[in-house]
């Protein structure tokens, strides 16, 4: 099967994005180089082309007990206009995709999921809603969005300008609906840098126009183009998870370490007992972060010690361009005493981290998670 694009396929071609298979699209990894986009976002600002991302609509009089059962955290109490971090459950608990719900209405709620699980996700819920909640509607929309993400510490004095609009009032996990250039978009401040930023929702002419419009240059500055590479290193810094890494059908939200999404509701989701219980008493295995106290970068599958016992493996690994040093998140059974992981042979020590690597300046807004 031939590999999608997204509508800035061309440009990303033209402006030496180096293009590269991912969840059956084919996307730019880097423009220049990974550490230089990396810091752009650290210190300036990046823009990202997320248009691979799906987008579902659930709308009807049990769209929200449908959500409520189907998902770990709360969803009929989320006000409009914000957005909650979520997770799709299957029925034994597991992670079918990790999930943005907006609510949009009284009866109507927008989610954004993963590229390689858009199908999956949206199978499942319009599948079990037919079964159990038939008045709820559930429509994929994917093909009809266009999606960049700008994100930095400049972020908004720069969407600000482009759009001649104050989104000083757009809180933390919120979201506004305004209009460009005669277009209807979405401007939400969300993201997946650890900076603050926004993620830009449009048709895919207005969306091109935009992506041009905020990489011009001002004072002598200009955002950069970023690509999957930095996107991948950020999101790690930021200790945020990734469906197949940290993130799968196989593990719950407490062992993939996402335990705080994890609630007691009234209407219960799947394997509820279960995770409350697991959130309450701990898990013999879960994804933990670490440092490496020595030189190399830990890649996924390399083992992690506990003395001379293998305990697990890398999940995330890569070296972090504001650290200078080598970090990764490990799926770990058992008690660790004196950790380290093995490189090319070599056990190197860790230290074990609690939260993000490095805190950058998302969330500095009001949160409404």
């Amino acid at each position: 099967m031939p590999l999608k694009q997204t509508p800035l396929h061309n440009w990303h071609q033209e402006h030496n994005g180096r293009m590269v298979p991912f969840a059956g699209w084919e996307m730019p990894v880097q423009y220049s180089s990974i550490i230089a986009e990396h810091n752009a976002v650290r210190e300036y600002c990046g823009l990202f082309d997320v248009s691979h991302m799906g987008e579902l609509r659930v709308t009807g009089a049990e769209a929200g007990t449908l959500l409520e059962t189907m998902c770990c955290n709360r969803v009929q109490d989320l006000k409009q206009g914000k957005i909650r971090y979520n997770a799709v459950l299957n029925e034994s608990g597991g992670l079918r995709d990790d999930v943005t719900i907006f609510r949009r209405g009284d009866e109507e709620y927008f989610i954004i999921v993963n590229a390689s699980n858009t199908e999956k996700v949206f199978e499942a819920i319009s599948e079990y809603a037919k079964t159990n909640f038939p008045s709820a509607n559930v429509v994929n929309e994917s093909d009809h969005w266009h999606l960049i993400a700008i994100q930095g510490p400049e972020a908004e004095s720069i969407l600000s300008r482009c759009l001649n609009q104050d989104l000083s009032d757009v809180g933390y996990f919120a979201f506004k609906d305004i209009s460009y250039n005669g277009a209807a978009i979405t401007i939400s401040r969300t993201g997946y840098t650890g900076e603050d930023g926004f993620e830009i929702l449009s048709d895919a002419k207005t969306g091109v126009l935009l992506w041009d419009l905020l990489l011009q240059p001002h004072d002598d500055k200009v955002a950069l183009p970023v690509g999957l590479g930095a996107r991948d290193s950020l999101r790690l810094e930021a200790r945020y998870p990734l469906y197949g890494h940290e993130l799968s059908e196989e593990l719950s939200p407490v062992e993939s370490g996402i335990g705080w999404i994890v609630k007691e509701k009234e209407v219960p989701c799947f394997a509820m007992d279960k995770l409350l219980k697991q959130k309450s008493e701990g898990t013999s295995r879960t994804i933990l972060g670490f440092t490496l106290d020595g030189p190399g970068i830990p890649r996924e599958g390399y083992t992690l010690f506990s003395g001379d016992a293998r305990v697990g493996a890398v999940v995330s690994g890569s070296h972090s361009p504001v650290l200078k040093k080598g970090i990764g998140t490990a799926l770990v059974e058992g008690d660790l005493s004196d950790p380290s992981v093995e490189i090319r042979g070599k056990k190197v020590p860790i230290t074990i981290v609690d939260g993000p690597f490095v805190k950058g300046t998302a969330g500095k807004k009001k949160s409404d998670r």
